[in-house]
C-alpha cells in the first residue's frame, strides 16, 4: 500500500475552476449580510474581536503545531493540518451561533475580519508553522509552494466577492436581504457538494485511506472549540461570546484549504484527506454543540 505521503488525488482543472466559482458564490452570499457597521465592531467591542481574531489566527496554529509535534502524522496530514488551522472562519458559523444563543453581531464581525486578514495571514501562517516542523519542511521544499500565487487565489476567492457582496448590499440592500437566507442556507449545500466533487473520482482511495485521519480530526476540531471558548474566559468575556469564539474557531473554511491543495499541491493525499474529513466533521460537531447551547438557560449573559 502507498504511503499517503506519495498519493495525489486527482483533479482536473475544469473541477478546480468550478471549486473555485462555487467557493467565491458563497463567500459573497456571506458579504450579503456584511455592511461597514460589522468592521466598526472592532472599536465598539475591541476585546471580543481582538480575542476571536488571536483564537483562529495565533492560538489554532500554535495548538496545530504543538499537536503535530506530538502526535507526528504523516508529514502530508500534519501539512493539512496547518493548512486548515491557517484557514478563516468556515461560512456557516453566523448560522451556529445563533443557533447556540451566541453573540451573532459579534460572529458576523469575525467573518468579515478574519475573511479580509485571512487574504494575508492565511499563507504567512501556513508557512510559518510548516515551515517550523522539520517533515513539512522539508516537503514543503520538494513542492516549491508559489506563495504569490496562492495569495492571488485567495484574495480572488475570498476579497473580491465580500467587496462585491458589500457593494451589492450597499446598492440594492432590499433585494440583498431577501436572497441573503437562500444563499445563506445553500451554502450548506454547496459545501456538500464541494467534498463530494473533490472525492467522487477518488473514492476507492478515500475510503482506503480516511482511517489515518479519523481520529486527528476529531481531536484537532474538538480542540479548536475547547480553546475558542477558553480564550473567551481567559479575557473574562460573558457566556455569549464564549460560544462564539469557540465556533469560529472550531469551524474553519475548509473549502479554501481545498481549493489550495489542489491549485498548488496537485491533491497530496494527507492534505486533502485531512481538509475534507474537517469540511465534513466540523459541521457535525458544531451543530451538536450549538443545539446542546441552545437548551442550555444562560442566567446572566453580561456576566455569565
Amino acid at each position: 500500500m502507498d504511503s499517503i505521503d506519495n498519493i495525489t488525488l486527482n483533479f482536473s482543472d475544469q473541477n478546480i475552476f468550478f471549486l473555485n466559482l462555487s467557493l467565491a458564490f458563497i463567500m459573497f452570499g456571506v458579504a450579503l449580510n456584511l455592511t461597514p457597521r460589522d468592521f466598526k465592531l472592532v472599536l465598539l467591542q475591541p476585546r471580543s474581536v481582538l480575542a476571536g481574531v488571536l483564537s483562529q489566527f495565533l492560538v489554532l496554529p500554535f495548538l496545530t503545531f504543538i499537536i503535530v509535534f506530538i502526535v507526528e502524522p504523516y508529514p502530508s496530514m500534519a501539512l493539512g493540518m496547518f493548512m486548515v488551522a491557517a484557514c478563516p472562519g468556515g461560512n456557516i458559523s453566523n448560522f451556529m451561533s445563533m443557533v447556540s444563543r451566541g453573540n451573532i453581531a459579534l460572529s458576523v464581525s469575525l467573518t468579515a475580519v478574519s475573511s479580509v486578514a485571512a487574504i494575508f495571514l492565511t499563507p504567512i501562517n501556513f508557512a510559518f508553522w510548516a515551515g517550523l516542523y522539520s517533515p513539512t519542511a522539508e516537503l514543503l521544499k520538494q513542492i516549491n509552494m508559489d506563495f504569490w500565487g496562492a495569495f492571488q487565489t485567495i484574495v480572488s476567492i475570498l476579497g473580491l466577492p465580500i467587496l462585491l457582496g458589500m457593494l451589492f448590499r450597499y446598492k440594492f440592500p432590499n433585494i440583498a436581504l431577501r436572497i441573503h437566507s437562500f444563499m445563506h442556507y445553500s451554502s450548506l449545500i454547496i459545501f456538500a457538494g464541494i467534498v463530494i466533487m473533490a472525492f467522487s473520482a477518488n473514492l476507492d482511495l478515500f475510503l482506503s485511506k480516511i482511517y489515518l485521519v479519523l481520529f486527528i480530526v476529531f481531536a484537532h476540531n474538538g480542540i479548536a472549540l475547547f480553546s475558542g471558548y477558553q480564550m473567551g474566559l481567559l479575557f473574562k468575556l460573558p457566556e455569549q461570546d464564549r460560544r462564539t469564539l469557540a465556533i469560529e474557531t472550531g469551524i474553519q473554511n475548509s473549502g479554501l484549504g481545498l481549493i489550495l491543495i489542489f491549485a498548488f499541491f496537485d491533491g497530496l493525499g494527507g492534505m486533502a484527506l485531512v481538509a475534507a474529513w474537517w469540511g465534513i466533521w466540523h459541521i457535525l460537531s458544531g451543530l451538536t454543540i450549538s443545539y446542546y447551547w441552545k437548551n442550555k438557560f444562560i442566567v446572566n449573559p453580561k456576566s455569565a
